[in-house]
């Protein structure tokens, strides 16, 4: 098993990530809660080994920008999208759509290929997990498809474990992705085949046991299943506002965010805490939104070792999709939502009436925002 980074010693741990700046594997120092001290992004240069000691805060100026918000609380210096194999900016917008053919019963046949193999990561700068990937990232690939069609997954295991793909859907017994259906011994494949239904915003990740071991280990994505307009005529419009492709769906700006976390010492409770693996990744880099046009997220919870996550916005009020299943919001009018490990949803809102600016989003259990889980929508008139 590959080590985690050490402080005087001390194995790398939720308290001390909380209690003072830590060196990491790749000498960078990490920003620290504000009780003690905090690193900005000009507290400590990138290759300094010295870390933040309680006299080394810096308040925040006021021209500061991003790297201000909640008291400057962000990691200092930059993860290697190259040698990750994954940029956190491009998975918000990267849909895997698979390969299309046509059924002899006229049906679209959507074919994927998805591939497990262990792959160190970094998951913070200059810290490395030993991560378990479908396709080498973390999280896997975002499948999407559309109602009705026949999806046909060939998975390989090229990893040192047994693993699997359980799809939250609807299936036959034999491809459940569990002991006996669908778990394959490492260089083995499976072919998981069944219809796309029920529309909606899902998730598939390995069944293989320990379960909490192969989930916190890397093997989740998000399973996008768009409605087909004709099944919905009495929201026709809606239907087509999600369905990819279309010239509605083309006015929404939609990403996909799967809500993750890592346990760097393997002691059941975590260190890191991120969208789309990357601590801080939206706070160094913000996503840039345009502001007359809405927004749509495809939001996904899989942190392990916590019992709930959530997500909240500033300034601002969504409608809330639970499942995705429905094309009428399960809630309105709200500025935060929780989700159980599994649990995912569609959030859908609008700039529209806003100023230009910096707009974060966080959950509100402040220490998973203190250990990288939050970020910042760039909101501007128009993304060139």
């Amino acid at each position: 098993m590959v080590d985690v980074p050490t402080m005087f010693g001390e194995r790398l741990s939720r308290r001390l990530v909380l209690a003072g700046g830590i060196c990491t594997a790749g000498a960078t120092a990490v920003g620290v809660n504000a009780a003690v001290g905090q690193a900005t992004h000009g507290g400590h240069d990138a290759g300094s080994a010295t870390p933040a000691a309680a006299d080394a805060y810096q308040a925040p100026s006021p021209s500061s920008g991003h790297s201000g918000a909640h008291g400057a609380m962000v990691t200092v210096g930059e993860v290697d999208s190259a040698r990750n194999g994954f940029d956190p900016a491009k998975m918000l917008t990267d849909w895997d759509v698979g390969v299309t053919s046509v059924l002899s019963d006229g049906r679209t046949l959507r074919t994927f290929e998805v591939v497990a193999e262990d792959k160190e990561i970094e998951i913070a700068p200059g810290v490395m997990f030993p991560a378990w990937t479908y396709n080498g990232r973390v999280p896997g690939p975002a499948l999407r498809a559309t109602e009705g069609e026949r999806l046909r997954i060939v998975f390989k295991n090229y990893g040192s474990h047994p693993h699997s793909m359980h799809f939250h859907g609807i299936h036959a017994a034999r491809m459940d992705g569990v002991p006996g259906a669908g778990l394959i011994n490492p260089g083995e494949e499976f072919v998981y085949e069944f219809d796309a239904k029920p529309f909606g915003c899902h998730l598939y990740h390995c069944h293989a046991l320990p379960l909490k071991r192969h989930i916190h280990k890397g093997m989740y994505g998000a399973f996008i299943i768009d409605p087909d307009p004709t099944r919905h005529p009495e929201l026709a419009d809606v239907a087509r506002s999600r369905l990819l492709d279309t010239p509605e769906n083309a006015q929404w700006q939609e990403l996909v965010m799967v809500m993750n976390a890592f346990d760097t010492n393997f002691d059941g409770e975590n260190e890191f805490y991120a969208v789309n693996t990357v601590a801080h990744t939206y706070m160094n880099t913000p996503i840039k939104i345009t502001r007359n046009r809405p927004v749509r997220i495809y939001l996904i919870n899989v942190v392990e070792f916590d019992p709930i996550n959530s997500f909240h916005l500033h300034a601002n009020f969504f409608d809330y999709f639970d499942q995705g299943t429905t094309l009428t919001p399960t809630l309105k009018t709200v500025d935060l939502i929780t989700q159980c490990q599994a649990q995912r949803g569609i959030i859908e809102f609008s700039f529209a009436e806003h100023e230009t600016g910096l707009y974060m989003f966080h959950p509100h259990q402040s220490e998973f925002t203190e250990l990288g889980w939050v970020g910042m929508f760039d909101v501007v008139e128009d993304v060139a």
